[in-house]
């Protein structure tokens, strides 16, 4: 029987040791990993931030970047302190989609732009909530 021993997301970007560079410094995180192809290009690479993992690599090789709007993934990320988060990525090249705010259901949180054109929900819980009472407060 097969387990699954882990699941990451891999942004792929149109200069991925920029983004790496991003990445690492707005979200207070390390580049554990970083390999290249013999054209230089980054072919796989880890950020670490706190408990969260995620891969990043150049685009190409049939893996196409996000172009205009586009938005191939959502990055959804828990943190403590949405505000000190926010305030990070915003001073590191982000820009704000729709702006950090309490919504009803437990969460304050907002929808961030990083330079790559990936999109990241900022998220803070701030109420511990019942699945029935989130239900009835969004609904």
């Amino acid at each position: 029987m097969s387990h699954i021993t882990a699941l990451y997301p891999r942004l792929v970007v149109d200069g991925a040791d920029a983004a790496l560079d991003f990445y690492a410094r707005a979200l207070d995180g390390s580049v554990t990993e970083r390999f290249t192809g013999p054209d230089g290009r980054v072919v796989h690479s880890v950020v670490e931030a706190g408990p969260a993992r995620f891969a990043v690599k150049d685009a190409g090789d049939g893996d196409p970047a996000p172009t205009g709007d586009g938005v191939p993934v959502i990055m959804s990320l828990d943190v403590s302190d949405a505000d000190a988060v926010a305030e990070r990525m915003l001073g590191a090249g982000a820009t704000v989609i729709f702006p950090l705010a309490d919504h009803g259901y437990g969460q304050y949180a907002g929808r961030l732009r990083d330079p790559y054109g990936h999109q990241w929900l900022i998220s803070q819980r701030v109420e511990e909530l019942t699945p029935e009472q989130i239900q009835e407060r969004v609904g």
